[in-house]
């Protein structure tokens, strides 16, 4: 079988095609043939070795993918032969709290990933597709998924009629966008793009803002939201967006944070997070309670996945570069 490996940490242009053997499931695990994966920013990350400490060389990379269950081993009940399924973020996390132990079960990091034809997983790792969903947008569901799913609903408790922000347009404020307006919130989103603008207020966004025209962001919520502010934030800037975040939310509201694609180095001032009673949150991925969870509202919702762009496999490495670029709206999906 074919598979991607990270054998150095020479960026995207090292990501080596290589011939493997077809792995075989043991008692509990399943073999899937893989049917399309889809790109975060983390994978990024991985594949320019700019993610964490001591990965293990080589690695497949990529967390999120999709693909039809074609071997199970011994004691397998969760699934068939013929099941369109998907890889849960953190293999180890399927309820409660998330733990260290379950940090450790990370797919296309601390384990190998799924950019490969085959690839075996336990059956405690993995959910059924919506049937409406095709490969490549199941595919996007398990990382930018769940994770706005946990931001915005599990551990953000939107409810009807509140104001959340979002920042951008990628994977997760697109999900966030489009769960946001399942559950009846008003959405404001920021972008440097009036393009993307544009289509995201066709997804529902009730207002927009040009950050690039408009730098202080934070004042023009305070002036949409009537000086109040909004009630959630989903944060996936990190220190270079986070200050802003803190003054666009309300007395008492709440900041999901994400991500950090302004980076990790910054002086945060914590003093308006206590005056203004803030509960900013940490928001890593999610359990695949939280994935199934999730996957009812988008069946009940027919909602489906934004997909800006999908690559075939033999052009991997150019996909990685299309993220690199940021010109994508919603998710970048590699198809097999």
């Amino acid at each position: 079988m074919k598979a991607y490996e990270i054998q150095t940490d020479g960026g995207i242009d090292a990501l080596t095609l290589v011939e493997k053997p077809e792995p075989k499931p043991s008692p509990s695990q399943v073999m899937i043939r893989m049917k399309a994966c889809s790109l975060n920013y983390r994978d990024l990350l991985v594949v320019q070795g700019t993610y964490g400490r001591n990965l293990k060389r080589p690695l497949i990379p990529m967390s999120d993918g999709a693909g039809e269950v074609v071997e199970v081993g011994e004691g397998v009940t969760r699934v068939k032969k013929g099941d369109r399924v998907a890889g849960i973020f953190f293999q180890k996390w399927v309820s409660g709290a998330l733990t260290r132990e379950k940090m450790h079960s990370g797919l296309g990091g601390e384990i190998d990933g799924l950019l490969t034809e085959y690839a075996v997983l336990d059956q405690e790792g993995l959910v059924l597709l919506p049937e409406h969903l095709s490969f490549a947008e199941g595919a996007t569901l398990p990382c930018a998924g769940v994770t706005a799913w946990h931001a915005l609903v599990s551990k953000g408790g939107v409810i009807a009629g509140e104001n959340v922000l979002l920042l951008g347009t990628g994977g997760v404020s697109i999900f966030a966008l489009q769960f946001a307006r399942i559950h009846g919130a008003r959405v404001i989103i920021t972008s440097s793009s009036d393009a993307k603008l544009e289509r995201a207020r066709k997804l529902g966004a009730s207002d927009t803002i040009n950050y690039t025209e408009t730098p202080d962001w934070d004042v023009r919520v305070k002036e949409l939201t009537g000086g109040e502010g909004v009630d959630l934030v989903i944060e996936v800037g990190g220190p270079g967006t986070l200050p802003k975040s803190i003054g666009s939310a309300r007395i008492g509201g709440r900041i999901s944070l994400i991500g950090v694609l302004t980076g990790t180095q910054a002086e945060i001032n914590p003093l308006p997070i206590m005056f203004y009673s803030l509960r900013v949150q940490g928001i890593y991925v999610g359990s695949r309670e939280m994935f199934e969870a999730m996957n009812r509202a988008i069946v009940a919702n027919k909602l489906k996945p934004v997909i800006d762009r999908v690559f075939p496999f033999a052009e991997a490495r150019e996909a990685f570069h299309y993220m690199k670029s940021a010109a994508h709206f919603g998710k970048i999906v590699i198809s097999f």
